[in-house]
């Protein structure tokens, strides 16, 4: 009998997060051209609008004069701005501040506004200020770098306190690091201009990393939400005063609800970007796949916790259940509260019945008393900006105590902990009588022994919100299995896109063809995004294996998967993708050659550059592999799984004795991780130190007396030394806990027939 050091091949490319891609399109050397579609059509594919179909607010006004004046001053009027004195709020009379051991100074010159700071060197060199962004609570500021490429500074301008301020002053970034101010984390193009100017063309090329992008009008002005506007102000001038259609614009009173909803999100939510450029034709999902609940990003029952945006909280909510809109509460032109107070939450909730102490329990008028301050809890990003979220939930203590959750009792209460908290809700509200999704997807986002059954009964319950079933969807990756993965197949034929995307995106990642023709019928979904990720999920098929009636679809959704590609390759993700469709295509060589390029835009991405040093195992290069798992180990050396990797590489290579070092390192930093238990174990044997390998075996089954693993491991090694009698009842053992196991049951016959 013998056994070797066995890793988890890494089939599927696990990426760091779901990129914030902008709608933003390169037109390359084609012509313009504009093509009017029914919006509720299929979308097939983008078309760009040329610039001088946007006629801007002046020519609006003509009309609109008061929805213009509301816009004036909005935050969306200014979004963006020219460098000038009059749109420049922040000091710049040589004032000096320091955060993070970075030192800047701002100052002015005759030809305009000046910063001198660190820069993607680590040296300190003086940058121009060309653009302002934003108004209150914070103004940021555009610098031109080489490449076309434009940077916003990490240092920022508190309006309301008027000081400098570090956007994130607890979180020490190196100048080499995709997140400092000089590189991607920051940079206009691509993070920041769709969403803060009308009609942008990002123009990016790969080959030399450089940008040409491209707007219509500078801020996010009338048509940057209601469409371009020539032809319908070409229609209103042959008409007459009375002309009221809105046919062909977006936005309007006409408007359903949620379709609404739908059309503010795609510059208020965490998304992926799929088409090459926003084009108001076809719906969001056509464009963008907004991102689910998803661990790092949201708290296990839903609430915020990244910058998330509001998208993904409000789709929580009952109120856009029950067709509440984004208007309801803001005025879609100031975007200013419609009322103050809890008057605003009083359109629709009696007076009578919330309004009173004996609902909140709190003083008349007080903060306490305050709708938003219990059902609209939050959190402050980029340093000043305070949002809420936006699900609007009942405060829970008892998921707090459990699950590490935040509540809104505890953020007023800070001097009292959850426990009191959930003592006070109970006195003044009891239990809850009733179950929201959270109860359902906590234990299962939370990977808890039996968490699969409450997020499969939440994903086949259309009553719960869609975002909130796609997010049990993805949680289920703590639980596949054949029984767990065959149930979830159901899902694929599910009435939400955001369901059936999600459903592709964790079967896709089984490092298995059994489920492609499942896939199949989902290159022809209506839409595009779930298109694509169809494609992405057959890609181990050749295009001869494509069944003729899927021929025509397969083609077209081909293109549009190129188009998703090429539109995210200035991310580290969008090229690790491809890594990722290479490797389904069985194609290692190109799937490393993409790993490597994404290294090329985060060179600090140690998600990717682990994947690529498994990729460089799996194709015998050792020793870029082992450079890779050290350089990782370098820039994180407090992450276990890194040494595990790197001992069954330097195993691999019989270089037994600085495998078992690296090893331990691994069970140090991860003492729970009882897969490190038992390669280490076997490690000793390999050197035939027995003592040692059974030493680390026991250690193991301390943590997890039922593993069987680490049991079998255990009984082989007795059986090695001929302590025959030990390992019987260990195999017998593993035949009890484990009776359909058959190599257990050989091993228990054989050690029966010797004695």
């Amino acid at each position: 009998m013998s056994l070797k050091l066995v890793s988890k091949k890494i089939y599927a490319i696990t990426l760091v997060f779901i990129c914030f891609v902008l709608l933003l399109s390169s037109c390359n050397n084609k012509k313009q051209q504009y093509i009017e579609v029914d919006k509720n059509d299929v979308f097939v594919s983008s078309h760009l609008i040329p610039d001088d179909h946007f006629v801007g607010d002046k020519a609006c006004a003509e009309c609109h004069k008061e929805e213009v004046e509301l816009w004036s001053g909005s935050h969306h009027d200014k979004a963006m701005q020219i460098a000038t004195e009059e749109t420049i709020l922040a000091n710049f009379n040589n004032v000096t501040y320091s955060s993070q051991g970075v030192v800047s100074k701002f100052f002015q010159k005759e030809d305009g506004y000046y910063v001198n700071t660190e820069g993607p060197d680590g040296k300190n060199h003086d940058y121009k200020i060309e653009y302002t962004f934003g108004v209150t609570p914070l103004q940021q500021y555009i610098v031109k770098f080489p490449n076309g490429h434009y940077q916003c500074l990490r240092t920022a301008w508190d309006t309301k306190k008027n000081k400098w301020f570090d956007l994130y002053p607890d979180f020490k970034v190196v100048h080499s690091e995709w997140l400092h101010w000089s590189r991607g984390g920051l940079n206009w193009n691509n993070m920041c201009a769709d969403c803060h100017s009308t009609n942008v063309r990002k123009n990016y090329n790969q080959t030399d990393h450089s940008y040409d992008t491209k707007y219509a009008i500078i801020n996010v002005n009338c048509e940057a939400c209601h469409g371009p506007g020539k032809k319908h102000v070409e229609e209103v001038q042959k008409l007459d005063d009375n002309y009221k259609s809105t046919k062909g614009m977006w936005m309007t009173s006409n408007t359903a609800p949620k379709d609404l909803v739908d059309q503010c999100a795609r510059c208020h939510m965490r998304r992926e970007q799929y088409s090459e450029c926003f084009n108001f034709e076809g719906t969001m999902m056509d464009h963008y796949f907004p991102q689910v609940l998803t661990n790092n990003l949201y708290y296990p029952d839903g609430q915020i916790l990244d910058e998330v945006y509001v998208y993904g909280s409000f789709l929580q909510s009952k109120m856009y259940q029950n067709n509440v809109t984004c208007t309801n509460c803001h005025e879609p032109h100031s975007l200013k509260l419609r009322f103050e107070g809890n008057t605003l939450c009083l359109q629709c909730h009696e007076q009578p019945k919330y309004d009173v102490v004996s609902h909140h329990f709190h003083k008349a008028g007080s903060d306490g008393a305050q709708c938003i301050n219990c059902h609209m809890d939050g959190k402050v990003y980029m340093g000043n900006d305070y949002r809420r979220d936006h699900s609007f939930r009942i405060p829970r203590p008892d998921q707090s105590i459990k699950y590490g959750t935040p509540n809104a009792c505890i953020r007023c209460h800070s001097d009292k902990s959850n426990e009191w908290a959930w003592e006070h809700f109970k006195k003044n509200y009891g239990e809850p009588d009733y179950t929201h999704f959270s109860d359902l997807l906590a234990p299962g986002f939370t990977g808890e022994a039996n968490g699969y059954h409450g997020l499969f009964t939440m994903a086949k319950d259309t009553l719960y919100p869609e975002i909130a079933r796609a997010s049990a969807i993805n949680s289920m990756t703590n639980y596949l299995n054949q029984e767990v993965v065959d149930k979830m197949l159901q899902f694929l034929n599910d009435e939400s896109p955001i369901v059936r995307g999600a459903t592709i995106d964790v079967l896709s990642e089984i490092p298995s063809q059994d489920y492609v023709n499942n896939f199949l019928p989902l290159l022809k979904d209506p839409k595009r995004t779930v298109r694509v990720k169809a494609f992405f999920a057959v890609a181990s098929l050749d295009e001869l294996q494509i069944p003729e009636e899927y021929n025509e679809a397969y083609k077209k959704v081909k293109k549009e998967f190129e188009v998703h590609l090429s539109i995210t390759s200035d991310f580290a993700g969008g090229r690790a993708k491809r890594g990722s469709y290479y490797l389904k295509k069985g194609d290692l060589y190109n799937a490393i050659k993409s790993f490597e390029s994404a290294l090329e835009i985060d060179n600090r991405n140690n998600i990717i550059r682990t994947n690529l040093a498994n990729l460089y195992y799996r194709n015998s290069q050792f020793k870029e592999a082992e450079e890779a798992f050290k350089t990782i180990i370098s820039q994180e050396p407090e992450f276990g799984q890194t040494y595990y990797s790197y001992a069954l590489l330097l195993g691999e290579q019989n270089r037994t004795e600085e495998a078992i070092e690296q090893m331990q390192l691994a069970i140090k930093y991860m003492p729970e991780n009882t897969r490190f238990y038992y390669n280490l174990s076997l490690l000793y044997d390999k050197l035939n130190n027995f003592k040692e390998a059974e030493n680390v075996l026991v250690k193991g089954l301390k943590l997890a007396p039922q593993n069987g693993d680490l049991l079998y491991v255990l009984a082989y090694l007795y059986q090695k030394q001929g302590q025959l009698a030990k390992a019987k009842n260990i195999a017998q053992q593993l035949v009890q806990l484990y009776p359909n196991n058959q190599q257990y049951v050989g091993m228990y016959n054989q050690l029966r027939q010797v004695q």
